[in-house]
């Protein structure tokens, strides 16, 4: 029997990395009597986090799906990555649920990942509550962070709960809705609410009147009770929050210390109260389908097969039902539903509309597919994954191998959406794109791990390209007699830049028959082969428009082989009095950094021959936009780490090409020589 969406509430936990998102999943699973037990980081035991480079790295790298029961309501948590190079499973999770659970690290306060989910849970007008975390450790103040909150992400963030104590000293949380404490159960579950001490009054009076006020703003009606000076009971004002956090206009701040289990009772309750149900919030897919299942997370398995996450729109989706695949049309037939908590997978005969679930080896469903039970006019929610920043080579550590590696990459990519595997058609390499350095690195451990394929990783070739500044005339005649039937081939031929060094023309201005038309696109044919390796560097030619002008043919012994020979002879021969020059990619680069490490930054990237184009202040952090060469920021990531302690975040596509500067061209037109010197005839 499904849940009805009324009792159902969908949260996606969300934050910058190491703030203990996946600490406060299983801190609030612990408190609800989900688990026996109160699973750790540094152990490996938590829920959520249970792949084997999760754990080895204490980082969440893929969204994990548990669910709860809390005051007679299911509720589903997507535990999501806070790392930006794992950001697809965050952008497609805030997709399907209604209320975001934005995790701040008491220390840190709010930082680039912090402001980024914040901006995209605001894009997609969710409700949000705040939970202010590891309050136990050195240099943690609940009030500073809270000041920044208001100030970096709204001013419509107000404090529901309060710390008493503070870093060693802290022994409880206030909850001011309530009215009510709990103390530091110390890691065991929280016990029953007690009364406020006394020397916390104050405080809490304070910050219980802005809450109320904040309250009573968002509802005329209880506004007047309000000034009449009713004392309004808690219920009321819990059903007022609850409205203004459906609508946005409230976003409820709760603390505590997940690793503790310090505020899970208060932010439990909160998430039901102000956390809107899937029918309250009504459904994104305007459709009317009967059943509608949006899949929003593939997992690629393998000893289940591909795994499909989805979130039901309309209907109730049942297991044994065929429904249709939007997207193309095609039938699909679920077999087991199965409700997630991690890796355990516990069998579900049906998910009503607004619950999340999953299903196994379904034969072509892609992540962002929605299935219907018939044909249907519907937009399929957009994901909007942003895309890759950085690419490596990738190869087979065994000979042979290609295919494995390739079908490997491609089931990861099914399971996520940005990492891109495509060949390069200038340089000949298979790269890899992904997030990030270690968000690549992570899929070729997952490749080796799950599917027994080993590869390396190389930095990838800069694809430089060569055209030419000048015009040059020159002519290719071939002739070769060795008895019998001889070659023959002869044109002349002008070469001349294109605008903006892009494309390749040919241009046939023959006159008469001094060259049959039978011969003419061989000429063209020869002159494109020598554009694949330019003479300078060995890198493509493109930019020039080509001239066939005049030339001479042999009844007997002209051939379009010939004719192929001479075109690339005169091309070679004009290319070289025309101003040959190597362009280098452009790229255009967006970092946002906290502001302390501008000035670091932009030395860095002076000294990376990068043009500075302007900055935006946003809150403590600033936006850089710059132009940098390709060449000079394959390895930009590391620097990035380095200069900004890892909070520095970047984006980056390719612009234009540029001339390279003289220097480093010679250097490059050095080494390509060498490298074909090196190479057996």
């Amino acid at each position: 029997m499904s849940i009805e969406a009324g009792k159902i509430r969908n949260v996606a936990v969300v934050g910058h990395r190491g703030t203990g998102k996946t600490s406060l999943v299983e801190a609030l699973l612990f408190q609800a009597s989900k688990t026996n037990r109160l699973g750790s980081i540094e152990a490996g035991t938590t829920v959520s986090d249970w792949e084997e480079d999760e754990q080895r790295r204490q980082m969440s790298l893929s969204a994990a799906l548990v669910n709860l029961e809390w005051e007679g309501r299911k509720i589903n948590l997507i535990d999501t990555p806070g790392d930006s190079g794992f950001q697809a499973d965050t952008v497609a999770s805030l997709r399907v649920v209604e209320g975001a659970l934005l995790v701040v690290s008491g220390v840190m306060g709010v930082e680039v990942n912090t402001a980024r989910v914040w901006n995209r849970a605001d894009e997609l007008e969710l409700s949000r509550v705040v939970f202010v975390n590891m309050l136990d450790r050195e240099r943690a103040d609940f009030y500073r962070v809270l000041d920044a909150v208001q100030e970096r992400l709204s001013d419509r963030c107000i404090a529901i709960q309060l710390p008493f104590g503070a870093v060693h000293e802290l022994t409880g949380v206030v909850d001011l809705l309530h009215n009510c404490a709990y103390m530091d159960p110390q890691g065991g579950r929280e016990g029953d609410p007690v009364a406020i001490p006394d020397e916390l009054v104050p405080a809490v009076e304070e910050y219980r009147t802005k809450l109320l006020d904040a309250v009573v703003e968002t509802d005329e009606a209880l506004m007047e009770r309000y000034l009449g000076g009713e004392e309004i009971p808690a219920a009321d004002i819990a059903a007022a929050l609850k409205n203004a956090v459906t609508r946005d206009e409230i976003y409820p701040v709760g603390c505590g210390v997940a690793t503790k289990n310090l505020g899970t009772h208060a932010l439990l309750d909160l998430v039901v109260e102000g956390v809107p149900s899937p029918a309250k919030k009504g459904s994104p897919i305007d459709t009317d389908a009967k059943i509608a299942a949006f899949v929003f997370k593939t997992v690629a398995d393998q000893f289940a097969g591909r795994i499909s996450i989805f979130r039901v729109y309309a209907g109730e989706v049942r297991s044994d039902t065929t429904l249709v695949n939007h997207r193309d049309h095609s039938k699909e037939r679920l077999g087991s539903l199965v409700s997630l908590d991690g890796k355990e997978h516990n069998k579900a005969d049906s998910f009503g509309s607004g619950d999340l679930g999953a299903v196994a080896k379904l034969k072509d469903v892609q992540t962002g597919d929605v299935l219907v039970d018939a044909e249907h006019n519907l937009d399929p929610p957009a994901l909007g994954f942003p895309e890759p920043v950085m690419s490596f080579a990738v190869s087979p550590k065994t000979k042979g191998d290609e295919d494995k590696v390739a079908q490997a990459l491609r089931r990861l990519a099914e399971e996520d959406p940005t990492l891109h595997l495509r060949r390069d058609q200038q340089t000949g390499e298979e790269l890899l794109a992904g997030m990030s350095q270690v968000h690549v690195e992570v899929a070729v451990e997952r490749a080796r791990r799950r599917f027994g394929v080993e590869m390396e990783l190389h930095q990838p070739r800069v694809p430089y390209v060569e055209t030419i500044k000048g015009q040059a005339r020159a002519q290719g005649r071939y002739k070769k007699q060795t008895g019998g039937r001889g070659q023959f081939g002869d044109c002349v031929i002008t070469i001349e830049p294109l605008d903006d060094h892009v494309g390749y023309e040919f241009v046939d201005k023959i006159v008469g028959g001094v060259i049959p038309q039978g011969f003419r696109p061989a000429v063209d044919k020869g002159i494109q082969e020598s554009l694949q390796h330019g003479e300078l560097a060995g890198a493509p030619v493109q930019g020039v428009r080509v001239t066939l002008i005049d030339g001479s043919y042999h009844n007997v012994d002209s051939s379009e082989m010939a004719f192929k020979i001479a075109g690339s002879m005169a091309f070679r021969s004009a290319y070289e009095k025309a101003e040959p020059t190597l362009l280098e990619p452009i790229m255009e680069l967006e970092v946002t950094v906290p502001d302390e490490t501008v000035g670091a930054i932009n030395g860095d990237l002076n000294s990376r021959r990068g043009r500075l184009h302007g900055m935006e202040p946003k809150g403590g952090m600033t936006l850089i936009k710059a132009e940098v060469p390709m060449a000079e920021v394959l390895t930009y990531n590391q620097a990035l780490v380095s200069l900004t302690g890892g909070r520095g975040d970047y984006h980056m596509q390719f612009l234009r090409y540029e001339e390279v500067p003289a220097h480093i061209a010679q250097k490059l037109i050095e080494s390509a020589k060498k490298d074909k010197e090196a190479v057996p005839a």
